[in-house]
């Protein structure tokens, strides 16, 4: 995976704006899955399911002041 060390934002077409994940998010991402994956393989699914709402919500929340596009 490639980390842009300048952290610039991404520009896209539809004027979407995104930063690259702080270093302290990944590691914590990581951490996360790496705890999961060493869960017995029943486990991980509700595991993967509770990351999945939280990265969900996270992402529904999004940034303040964000305008929606039609």
């Amino acid at each position: 995976m490639n980390v842009r060390p300048d952290r610039a934002p991404r520009t896209y077409p539809d004027g979407m704006d995104q930063t690259a994940p702080q270093d302290e998010e990944q590691a914590d991402l990581l951490s996360t899955l790496e705890v999961i994956e060493a869960q017995p393989l029943g486990t991980r699914a509700g595991a993967y399911a509770g990351l999945h709402d939280a990265l969900a919500r996270r992402l529904e929340s999004g940034p303040t002041g964000m305008t929606a596009h039609s």
